[in-house]
């Protein structure tokens, strides 16, 4: 069975986001292929697809590497956020499905029962489809799109918060459960620009300056926000 540049691409840019592929590392084609078990040719569609992403660089001499983003582009991306999330929660609140809140309310319960209980191995991929969710439920191709690749983004270049804010984070997103599925598009605006601001200071380095020689910021898990 063949397997689509597509996967492999999937593949990767987990790999890169989990720091399973470190910051600047080379990313040669025939041990990538080696590694996901697939021809040379999958792994160079892949590569030039997260390179349009900003995963991947092409250097001289080099080849393709993973990307090694400056402090500035790390705290754009937080900037960023701060503008679109607010406006994917508000979509949501205006375009959501039965389906969509369906899904959400499950993880919320979900979320919430595990965090309670201190299982925090769950939390990291509850919290992604949580608000991949969201975004799906803007009903627009391209705002989902940005939102995901944006949360990736952050994932990757900022180290985790503190899981100590587990239970506090699915409250919150509990509360903007119940405004989307109320369609109170400003209602989710307001909770999501909150939680976001809430977030901000308990943001560690980015994982840039561990690579520049600065503080280390490994990171470990998705953030909890």
């Amino acid at each position: 069975m063949r397997i689509s540049a597509h996967t492999v691409c999937t593949a990767i840019r987990d790999d890169i986001v989990n720091g399973v592929l470190p910051l600047g590392s080379r990313l040669a084609e025939e041990q990538l292929a080696q590694r996901y078990g697939v021809s040379r040719v999958p792994v160079r569609e892949a590569l030039r697809t997260l390179e349009s992403e900003g995963f991947v660089v092409s250097k001289r001499h080099a080849g393709a590497c993973v990307a090694q983003p400056g402090e500035r582009e790390a705290a754009d991306l937080l900037d960023i956020q701060a503008l679109l999330e607010p406006l994917g929660a508000a979509r949501a609140a205006q375009r959501r499905t039965e389906a969509h809140l369906k899904v959400l309310r499950g993880l919320v319960r979900l979320g919430r029962q595990r965090a309670g209980q201190g299982q925090e191995g769950d939390l990291r991929s509850l919290g992604d489809w949580f608000h991949e969710t969201v975004a799906q439920a803007t009903g627009s191709p391209a705002l989902t799109t940005l939102l995901v690749q944006l949360r990736l983004k952050i994932t990757w270049l900022y180290a985790a918060e503190p899981v100590g804010r587990a239970v506090a984070s699915w409250q919150e997103r509990g509360a903007l459960v119940d405004a989307i599925a109320r369609g109170d598009a400003e209602r989710a605006r307001i909770l999501t620009t909150a939680r976001l601001e809430r977030a901000a200071p308990a943001r560690k380095l980015p994982r840039t300056t561990a690579a520049r020689g600065g503080k280390p910021a490994v990171n470990t898990g998705r953030a909890q926000i």
